[in-house]
């Protein structure tokens, strides 16, 4: 159909593409960066003498595309935190790293129940050209929310494959910026990674797919300034868009 959109050149001679579901498929990464500012918050001021978390610089630095375990651990400790691990099944609360981050998970499913979440208009017109184009597609996240994220984004059904947070732990698979929930993705999508696309928002997702060998990284930068598309582009970034759409272009450029 003359001027239906196409993939871009970079994208014709890949066979697959993976996604990031926070910032890149949905519009969560607010919701999740208030719950870590009220969780972090919490444990900050019962430690004393600490200044609020940052929900943009220090999110985007310590805790975007990591679990929740291993991005409350590395916020803490960069504030001279020093707290146990404790246990799986900690409450919500200050006294542990796990209890910081049963708070925030605490938090972030009242915020979801309460407004729910939107796919980003451009990513989704991506996921239907692809679709159409018969390219598979994945999504993968550190959060054990995943589906529920992308189900409550009517987006599911564009995706062949999702590895979230729960599919990592059932299979011991490290987080970001190692490259295995990247690569388990292609695997189940049946493409070698080296013909496989990653798009990304998060430096730790950038760096993952960069480690793994993908044929292609994508880095998404939605901020209005250059520091983050400098940061993606160190991480690994082979090109930086404001929005996946971008991977887009008229019939009439073909």
């Amino acid at each position: 159909m003359s001027g239906a959109p196409s993939l871009a050149a970079s994208l014709r001679s890949l066979r697959a593409v993976v996604f990031d579901t926070d910032g890149v498929i949905t519009d969560s990464v607010p919701v999740h960066a208030a719950a870590w500012q009220g969780a972090f918050d919490a444990c900050l001021a019962a430690v004393g003498g600490q200044r609020p978390f940052d929900p943009v610089d220090e999110y985007l630095r310590y805790v975007d595309g990591r679990s929740r375990q291993d991005g409350a651990a590395a916020f803490l400790a960069s504030r001279g935190v020093r707290l146990p691990l404790g246990e799986p099944d900690d409450a919500p609360g200050t006294r542990t790293v796990r209890a910081v981050a049963a708070r925030k998970d605490e938090l972030f499913r009242a915020a979801l129940r309460a407004s729910g979440v939107a796919a980003w208009p451009g990513t989704v017109r991506l996921l239907r050209v692809l679709g159409r184009e018969r390219v598979p597609c994945a999504a993968v996240s550190a959060s054990r929310h995943a589906g529920e994220l992308l189900s409550a984004a009517g987006v599911l059904g564009l995706l062949g494959v999702v590895v979230d947070g729960n599919e990592a732990h059932r299979l011991g698979l490290p987080g970001k910026p190692d490259p295995a929930l990247f690569v388990e993705a292609a695997r189940r999508l049946g493409v070698p990674v080296a013909d496989t696309a990653v798009v990304e928002d998060a430096l730790a997702g950038v760096a993952a797919g960069r480690r793994g060998g993908f044929g292609l990284v994508v880095g998404v930068d939605r901020s209005d300034g250059s520091v983050g598309a400098a940061d993606l582009r160190r991480s690994g970034a082979d090109l930086v868009v404001a929005d996946p759409g971008e991977l887009l272009t008229s019939g009439e450029d073909r």
